[in-house]
């Protein structure tokens, strides 16, 4: 039986995303406690957060970077309309033509 085995670009984006909040709390001032309180999380889950632990939930880091005030720098995250692989893949199962084109009456041609 083999085990799934994270990509290392994930650990390494999930390392650096613990580390970016850890900056943004010691440049307020706040201790560990002091942040999770604000974020209504447990002492031991923003140190797992800030140490990149894979199986810290995606809800907790919304709360920890709410309570940072840096909620909106998630506002790009896997937006939509930033996601050119996914629109060209869409585009490429569209119909070339909408309809069959239609011949145009001159019934009410004066």
């Amino acid at each position: 039986m083999s085990k799934f085995v994270i990509p290392l670009q994930v650990t390494e984006r999930v390392a650096q995303l613990g580390q970016r909040i850890r900056v943004a709390r010691i440049r307020r001032g706040w201790s560990v406690a002091d942040l999770a309180s604000k974020a209504g999380i447990n002492r031991n889950t923003l140190t797992a957060l800030e140490l990149g632990k894979q199986g810290t939930a995606v809800g907790v880091c919304f709360k920890v970077l709410w309570a940072l005030g840096l909620e909106k720098s998630l506002d790009a995250v896997a937006d939509p309309d930033s996601d050119l692989h996914g629109k060209a893949l869409e585009a490429s199962r569209r119909p070339r033509r909408a309809g069959k084109a239609r011949k145009v009456s001159d019934d009410y041609d004066f």
